[in-house]
């Protein structure tokens, strides 16, 4: 006969980089840490709402580690180099992780997005962007107008709260940009 489900009689340990994380995100990180089996979570810049659980976070179990979601936290050990991208229009960095243990070994996956594929479909227009994505000196071979950069939080912002996580050790900026033709399903 299985146990019937009971929260923890008080959430576990988690900590959160970053103030810019949707209300919605910021519930289901709390929602996690009631979890009986949750242990410890961690929560990043980039975060914002998932199926059920954050995108953007980590929560340690008894058992595992889960990341919320496929691309939502990267794997990052003390000293292991990795890529925080920013949007086909904004610049992305090269970072060395600095091992922080309440990060759950985890880091960003880029800037986090602001709304979701539907709403950004919905809300723009290439010629929207065009100009901006041309002054960044950037050519589009083919992407949706749910990956424009309006719909990412603003990456100086993202990087800005995880100073104490890593290093930045190298900038660079898009200067071509191939994602899911419009219409086409994105891999995530």
């Amino acid at each position: 006969m299985e146990a019937p489900f009971a929260e923890r009689a008080s959430p576990a340990p988690r900590r959160r980089w970053g103030d810019d994380i949707a209300p919605a995100a910021l519930g289901q990180k709390e929602d996690a840490a009631g979890l009986p089996v949750s242990v410890r979570g961690a929560l990043m810049p980039d975060a914002h709402p998932g199926y059920g659980l954050p995108i953007g976070g980590v929560l340690a179990t008894d058992e595992a580690v889960i990341p919320y979601a496929r691309k939502g936290a990267t794997p990052a050990g003390d000293g292991e180099l990795g890529v925080i991208p920013g949007s086909m229009a904004t610049p992305g960095d090269v970072v060395r992780d600095r091992g922080d243990a309440a990060s759950l070994r985890s880091a960003a996956h880029g800037a986090g997005r602001v709304m979701s594929r539907t709403q950004a479909r919905r809300t723009f227009a290439w010629g929207d962007v065009r100009r901006q994505v041309e002054a960044a000196g950037v050519t589009v071979l083919s992407a949706g107008l749910d990956e424009l950069p309006g719909v990412y939080k603003d990456i100086e912002a993202v990087m800005a709260a995880r100073t104490d996580l890593v290093e930045v050790v190298a900038r660079f900026d898009p200067k071509i940009v191939k994602m899911a033709p419009p219409g086409e399903r994105p891999e995530d």
